[in-house]
């Protein structure tokens, strides 16, 4: 069969503007990450920019880069060491690369019920609160204000229908009112250097917290459903074993050099097709943007601006969007199940107890049913 001919790059106003539709969850979860120290923030959005830009040209649709979000959120709530974030990134990129070159997402796609998926989502929102409740208490005034651009772009973006601008809005106030209070700082340089390789200790908290929530996450909604919607919205066949292959390449060449664990994502792609954009151009003027803020603002000071209650609420803003996909679900006892587990216990006791759970709940309505019967 011949090959399908690739689509066009465009670079007009809609592919400006939808480069932007993604960013509501990139700087956030970024910004907390950088917050803790485990993580550079120039090598972070430097990164994060080198894969927009290969990603658009390669997809030549706007497929996203993001966090690993269950990565970031579990390393932020538990002030996870760099070593403990390199090497489930490092393990998760190894472990989708491979599997890009087999069929076993899809067969693997059967047997994950979503609404244990959706708890995974409502439980990382539940941890997220905890979190942003710690950033609370120290500056509830500027948690306030930050909560207030929420709640109005919120109600701007449900009168208006379009997408919610709020969490940008916060980074913009929180850098004005920092550099209102501490000055302008300095344009440094960005330095890359290698990450030291992870400690045996490292790999096995890696192992036990992040990786497997992450994978899951993964799987279903950064290649599966990113998969799905890129065919319902531009009838492309991007297929799983396709994007499987690139996170694994953008998180082997990545995290050594002090970057983030990277991955797609069905709702990046949603939010950047609502802003405009159509084709790989949004990724590369994405890319482009980012590179240009991890080049003359990659000095911790700039972290420093942004006061801890802005930090909460910009946590506030994920765990909502995180919540708000959590709650579509077919199973309410599933879902909420595991998100308390994954809450009160860990990820993946949350996992396996959902997993028990979705497949035990019809094995005992049958036998009830068998028995009535």
């Amino acid at each position: 069969m011949p090959r399908e001919p690739r689509p066009p790059l465009r670079f007009g106003i809609g592919e400006l503007a939808g480069s932007l539709g993604d960013f509501g969850t990139i700087l956030p979860l970024s910004l907390a990450l950088a917050a803790t120290g485990a993580l550079g923030i120039g090598p972070v959005l430097l990164f994060l920019g080198i894969w927009f830009i290969v990603t658009g040209y390669y997809y030549r649709y706007p497929i996203p880069v993001e966090p690993m979000k269950a990565i970031a959120v579990i390393a932020v709530s538990a002030g996870m060491s760099c070593g403990e974030i390199a090497a489930a990134g490092i393990i998760l990129g190894a472990i989708f690369l491979l599997l890009g070159f087999t069929n076993v997402l899809e067969i693997i796609e059967r047997y994950i019920p979503l609404p244990v998926v959706r708890g995974i989502q409502l439980g990382l929102a539940l941890i997220l609160l905890k979190t942003a409740a710690g950033y609370l208490i120290p500056d509830p005034v500027h948690f306030i204000l930050g909560a207030i651009i929420i709640i109005a772009g919120f109600l701007v973006a449900l009168h208006f229908r379009v997408p919610d601008p709020s969490s940008i809005a916060v980074i913009i106030v929180a850098l004005a009112t920092g550099i209102l209070a501490q000055g302008f700082p300095p344009l440094t340089t960005m330095s890359l250097s290698l990450v030291s390789i992870p400690a045996g200790s490292e790999v096995i908290a890696a192992l036990q917290d992040l990786v497997l929530p992450q994978a899951i996450l993964t799987i279903t909604n950064a290649i599966l459903a990113t998969s799905l919607l890129a065919k319902d919205l531009f009838s492309a066949d991007i297929r799983p074993r396709k994007l499987s292959r690139t996170i694994g390449l953008m998180n082997l060449t990545s995290i050594p050099f002090g970057g983030m664990p990277m991955c797609h994502g069905a709702g990046g792609m949603a939010g950047q097709y609502r802003f405009g954009a159509r084709t790989g151009g949004a990724n590369i003027y994405a890319g482009i943007i980012l590179i240009g803020a991890a080049l003359l603002f990659a000095s911790p000071a700039w972290i420093g601006l942004i006061s801890s209650g802005f930090y909460a609420a910009l946590l506030l803003f994920v765990a909502i969007e995180l919540a708000r996909h959590g709650l579509k679900t077919g199973s309410s006892l599933v879902t909420v199940t595991t998100a308390v587990l994954s809450f009160l216990v860990s990820m993946t006791a949350a996992f396996i107890g959902g997993m028990c759970l979705a497949y035990g709940i019809p094995y005992l309505m049958k036998n009830i049913k068998q028995k009535s019967g």
